[in-house]
């Protein structure tokens, strides 16, 4: 199989309801020819070079997947019939991708990815806890303020 990589500009004015039968359709597609997907990485809606369709934004997505020929033609011929699609490419990355080591790579991207999620979910509960305990300290000196006050 070989890798590809796709760039779809969608219109901006969709909601994000309407943006993700576009997208289920392309994973359907993808499995549908037994191929994998290994990234749909979407950048958010922002200023277009030029007008495209008399807009002057659109919502970028990217696509990075090993598959065949016939995925990229399928793939393209939808993206030519939806009217949401303002424009694509597809840039053929490697003739000749190892499926087991790309699905390696993404085995520890999300390992990775899980840790620093972990990291980041302790961090905040120790943020937490470090506020509680100055919450914790500020009444216990208001209540020694109060206490001395009324001897």
């Amino acid at each position: 199989m070989r890798r590809y990589e796709t760039f779809i500009i969608i219109d901006p004015d969709l909601s994000d309801e309407e943006r993700s039968p576009v997208f289920e359709k392309v994973k359907g597609l993808i499995q549908q020819e037994g191929c994998l997907l290994i990234m749909l990485d979407e950048w958010g809606a922002r200023k277009l070079a030029y007008e495209i369709k008399k807009k002057s934004r659109g919502y970028y997505v990217r696509l990075e997947y090993c598959g065949t020929g016939k995925l990229v033609d399928e793939m393209e011929r939808f993206f030519r019939i939806d009217d949401r699609v303002m424009k694509y490419m597809t840039v053929l990355l490697d003739k000749s991708a190892d499926i087991e080591l790309i699905k390696e790579e993404m085995a520890k991207t999300e390992i990775k990815k899980s840790k620093s999620d972990q990291n980041k979910s302790d961090i905040e509960q120790g943020a937490a806890q470090d506020t509680a305990d100055i919450n914790d300290s500020e009444t216990a000196a208001d209540e020694t303020t109060k206490t001395t006050e009324s001897e």
